[in-house]
């Protein structure tokens, strides 16, 4: 029996994509190992949205390739965002790849295998309509929480990002089969599941730009068993008072969103291609937790878009420290190939990593001084692991995300596994940390 590895690299919805083809090699007779430097046949799940994520892509997939001239590894696929985005361009410059296969190919990853073991090499770039978002998936998220996916591709065309060009317009899942998807995942043990599209908020718009996720999140809610729902990718000009209703109706849902805006000053979203502005922006957030009690808002930021001005980055500094989220990301902008921003009068490299820099000690502060508040507070904890070096446990509350924000640690005399929820009163924070004891 052929062993086969796979590595997975960016954001939740590739690593969904994986899972469905690890489904199919384990039901086709492959054996699946966690080694990847061990297997015979390596799969390399890229992620190809910014030139970061493109050279760790290609990193990885370098360093199997030295496996395999080595005699460590036989044959290297690969594929994801990268593959569908570079295509032939990859099988040129990368000879070391045995298969490369876009997102409407996944589908055919046992026969793909099966090929390459076989001494054949291949590429495949089926259209998007044939790329299945669908079946039968093997979870790779500890057993207490999985992401579920609603959708995927986007219609917002922002002029920063790729990724209509690589994952297509909008595509969402029929309601029933994400219901299906869910409670199976909750009866297999399942806390938490963590709602992920490239737009969650426009699920189920395609047809009459209406939202089905406050009929989505309902239906959820039913589920006997599940813990919290998680909303990521809510973009705010699509947060309607209907949502607010069922996120603040909801025992089950997490009073936590994900709000990516990029940006305040309107001048920049218009060159973005986003609404809003300044104003805008900082009356939603103030309605949102208006409607919301104690919810947590995390959102992302871009520095050094194309002719940002200094009073533009003032303005999103000024942003920041008046709205104050609980969660902030700031990431400097990078020039896409075949997007209109890449096509703008480009800042420097170093200004807009300076920029970045500045805002991210501006979150510190402001970060620290909401860990501070947290100090004294009973709150309930996700139970993930034990900290052996630490020795003691650590978890999540309803404000942390997975493999996003920060951890919980806590001591306890009690017996507890992976997957409970228990009580733990903070005492103090480390960082984006916070530790306390259980009651």
């Amino acid at each position: 029996m052929s062993k086969v590895g796979m590595v997975s690299l960016g954001c939740p919805k590739n690593q969904m994509d994986a899972e469905l083809m690890l489904a199919k090699l384990r039901d086709a007779g492959f054996e699946l190992t966690t080694e990847s430097g061990l297997a015979d046949v390596v799969i390399v799940n890229t992620c190809g949205f910014i030139e970061d994520a493109k050279r760790e892509a290609i990193e990885n997939i370098l360093e199997f390739a030295q496996l395999k001239k080595e005699g460590q590894i036989k044959k290297i696929i690969v594929t994801g965002c990268l593959a569908q985005r570079y295509k032939e361009e990859l099988c040129r410059e990368l000879p070391e790849c045995d298969a490369v296969l876009g997102l409407g190919a996944n589908g055919d990853i046992a026969e793909v295998v099966r090929e390459v073991l076989a001494d054949k090499t291949t590429a495949r770039f089926p259209d998007l309509s044939c790329w299945q978002l669908d079946g039968d998936r093997l979870q790779t998220t500890p057993d207490f929480f999985a992401y579920l996916r609603v959708g995927d591709g986007c219609n917002n065309c922002c002029t920063y990002c790729a990724i209509p060009h690589i994952r297509g317009r909008l595509r969402s899942r029929e309601l029933d089969a994400v219901v299906n998807e869910a409670r199976a995942l909750v009866e297999n043990g399942v806390k938490e599941l963590v709602l992920v599209a490239q737009d969650t908020t426009l699920y189920g718009a395609e047809t009459d730009g209406v939202s089905k996720l406050p009929q989505l999140l309902t239906r959820l809610c039913k589920i006997e068993g599940l813990h919290w729902i998680r909303l990521l990718y809510c973009y705010p000009e699509h947060i309607t008072e209907e949502l607010l209703d069922v996120i603040a109706g909801q025992e089950k849902i997490a009073k936590y969103l994900d709000i990516p805006i990029q940006h305040a000053s309107g001048r920049v979203l218009k060159a973005m291609n986003r609404p809003g502005d300044r104003e805008s922006l900082t009356a939603l957030i103030a309605h949102i937790r208006e409607r919301v009690p104690n919810v947590v808002l995390r959102t992302t930021v871009m520095t050094g878009f194309p002719n940002e001005t200094e009073e533009d980055f003032e303005q999103l500094c000024e942003f920041i420290k008046d709205v104050r989220f609980e969660r902030l990301g700031c990431f400097a902008y990078s020039a896409e190939e075949g997007t209109v921003a890449a096509t703008m009068k480009q800042l420097p490299e170093q200004v807009r990593a300076e920029r970045r820099d500045i805002v991210m000690e501006l979150q510190t502060r402001i970060s620290e001084e909401y860990q501070a508040a947290q100090v004294g507070k009973t709150m309930e904890v996700l139970v993930e692991s034990f900290d052996r070096y630490a020795e003691c446990w650590f978890g999540r509350t309803y404000g942390d995300a997975p493999d996003i924000d920060g951890k919980v640690f806590f001591t306890t005399r009690d017996r507890v596994s992976p997957g409970d929820v228990v009580q733990v009163k903070i005492t103090e924070y480390m960082d984006w940390d916070l530790v306390g004891e259980r009651i």
